[in-house]
């Protein structure tokens, strides 16, 4: 008879279902758990969120929104 003859047959039928699998993975990864582009954030907004987050003060904010703008 000619089983799997089209995928190899035997233990080439499994290398091919790991394959189909595993590009089914990364593609599923790759649509929904993209991280945002950071790039798209204008350096004020960046700034603003620093700022909101605590990692600088006000005086550091209102020194470098002076220089942005």
């Amino acid at each position: 008879m000619h089983d799997f003859q089209f995928f190899g047959g035997g233990w080439m039928m499994f290398f091919w279902w790991f394959l189909i699998i595993a590009l089914i993975v990364i593609i599923v990864k790759a649509l929904f758990y993209s991280k945002p582009n950071r790039e798209k954030y204008t350096p004020l907004e960046i700034l603003e969120r620093r700022y909101a987050k605590g990692e600088i003060d006000k005086e550091e904010y209102e020194k470098r929104k002076e220089d942005l703008l």
